[in-house]
């Protein structure tokens, strides 16, 4: 028994140490995209040959960042509830899920050769779910019939781009950057 106890604090301990370094090479990526294995291993709280454990190389390390994004992007996506309520709510809350991911998905739109991976296929099953929202609030007169469900689609993206941009750039708090991501979302896809 005391062997099992033993076991799963390592292994807890081993997938926050993983998180960490997952966190830190995303956060610093984002802003400094040559930062070295050093340089995340020191923003994550670790030591280099702690990375080396975990991604041998900065290739390994990038892969499992990219993977990672996915993974909290489908996460972010079923947070939403794309299913319950209005369309146009839904797509407000995956709004929030998602500019919640702002240090890894300004990562990704920055540095596109980490979405060539074979997992980031055209349409994920979160891109899936987001054009069915689009299309449900098209019959559902909640959003502009007008706007093809691609162009929502790349138009939620570019508000969140912006509303980074602002956190990181103009120092706007990331309530008011929000808040007005929203604003200008709900005013994009009125009928």
């Amino acid at each position: 028994m005391r062997e099992d106890r033993t076991t799963a604090v390592e292994s807890g301990s081993r997938a926050r140490t993983r998180r960490a370094i997952l966190d830190a090479a995303a956060a610093l990526l984002a802003t400094e995209p040559t930062a070295s294995l050093g340089d995340v291993a020191a923003a994550a709280g670790v030591g280099r040959t702690t990375v080396h454990r975990y991604f041998p190389d900065r290739s390994s390390l990038l892969a499992a960042v990219s993977t990672d994004v996915l993974d909290k992007v489908a996460t972010a996506t079923e947070r939403a509830r794309l299913d319950d309520g209005p369309a146009a709510k839904a797509l407000e809350r995956l709004c929030q899920e998602y500019f919640e991911l702002g240090d890894s998905l300004t990562l990704m739109f920055d540095s596109p050769m980490l979405m060539d991976a074979a997992d980031w296929e055209e349409d994920t099953p979160a891109d899936l779910a987001f054009l069915h929202a689009v299309r449900r609030g098209h019959a559902e007169g909640g959003i502009d019939a007008g706007m093809d469900a691609e162009w929502v689609r790349s138009v939620l993206w570019a508000l969140l781009y912006s509303a980074w941009e602002q956190t990181r750039h103009y120092d706007t708090p990331k309530h008011t950057a929000l808040t007005q991501c929203l604003h200008t979302l709900r005013k994009a896809i009125a009928p």
